[in-house]
């Protein structure tokens, strides 16, 4: 059974802006995660980039590209559209680890799952 998780105020997340940081377990290991807003939705992955498991963010919470159209892993350029979490150019292997997130009523929440549950070890 999911069960929603308070992420952040809705405010927090502009379009193609800084992201909002968070820990997960993921598989029963300790993980941070990210949500974004783009064109308006928004969206929440593992930072976790696919071509080698290292965390994504080339300034803190920073993940799009300069055109505000991409997510790039800081480390080797990996681009991923920030609707899917697809690779979409660079080094990679798939795509970003998608988290299920919903919005309503000024807050943002992310799901657990049988994969994703609150990191409770901080």
């Amino acid at each position: 059974m999911s069960e929603a998780v308070f992420l952040c105020e809705s405010g927090q997340l502009l379009d193609s802006g800084r992201a909002v940081p968070f820990e997960v377990r993921y598989f029963g290991q300790s993980c941070a995660a990210f949500a974004i807003r783009y064109r308006g939705q928004v969206y929440a992955y593992l930072n976790r980039c696919s071509h080698v498991p290292m965390e994504m963010d080339y300034q803190p919470n920073q993940f799009f590209d300069t055109s505000g159209h991409w997510l790039i892993c800081a480390t080797h350029g990996a681009m991923y559209a920030p609707q899917t979490g697809q690779c979409r150019m660079g080094p990679c292997r798939g795509a970003l680890v998608r988290i299920e997130v919903t919005e309503a009523g000024g807050a943002v929440h992310w799901h657990t799952s049988d994969k994703f549950q609150p990191d409770n070890t901080l």
